[in-house]
């Protein structure tokens, strides 16, 4: 059964096939394909399916990842703001507190000093009074015996001893008294 197509000058034409090869051919094509179609083409399909969940889940969860992201990006942001919103109220309460311990400090130490210089002067005023009588008497004793050296006898009498010596600090007083009016006066 072979058909042979002859060229016109009645040679066989090598390059066309006999139809027992175009048949086998087919056959032999067919068989193949229908195993790939079976067995490969599914495999393929199988591993394409597969690839192509693994990709996109992969997207799914890149995308549920930065939406992740994006809400702790945010409270992040929130929890700084309120943080420097925080800190700004701690500074300024600081700031507050240490204007009124200084406040507090200075009011103590006015007072301190207030009470130093009242205690000072009741000190001085005790110490001028000590120092006046110490000196009244030291000076009524030396005048008790100048007026013994000038008079020549002795002054026995505590009464007599008593008025000399006032009369003479009054005199000092008196004397002081003017000189302070005097020195006030021409200032």
């Amino acid at each position: 059964m072979t058909v042979r197509v002859l060229a016109t000058d009645g040679t066989v034409n090598p390059l066309l096939p006999t139809w027992s090869e175009i048949i086998l051919v087919v056959v032999i094509f067919s068989i193949v394909l229908f195993m790939f179609a079976k067995y490969v083409v599914p495999m393929f399909e199988k591993t394409f399916a597969e690839r192509r969940d693994v990709i996109e889940g992969g997207i799914a969860r890149a995308e549920t990842a930065q939406l992740e992201a994006a809400q702790a990006l945010e409270q992040y942001q929130r929890q700084l703001a309120d943080a420097r919103g925080e800190a700004a109220q701690i500074r300024e309460n600081a700031r507050a507190e240490a204007q009124r311990i200084v406040e507090e400090l200075r009011t103590q130490a006015q007072e301190e000093s207030a009470r130093i210089v009242a205690r000072g002067e009741e000190q001085l005023a005790a110490q001028r009074g000590q120092i006046v009588r110490e000196l009244r008497g030291e000076i009524g004793t030396l005048a008790v015996e100048l007026s013994e050296k000038i008079v020549g006898q002795r002054l026995s009498d505590d009464v007599q001893i008593s008025a000399t010596v006032d009369a003479f600090i009054a005199g000092l007083e008196a004397s002081e008294a003017t000189s302070t009016d005097s020195a006030g006066a021409s200032a």
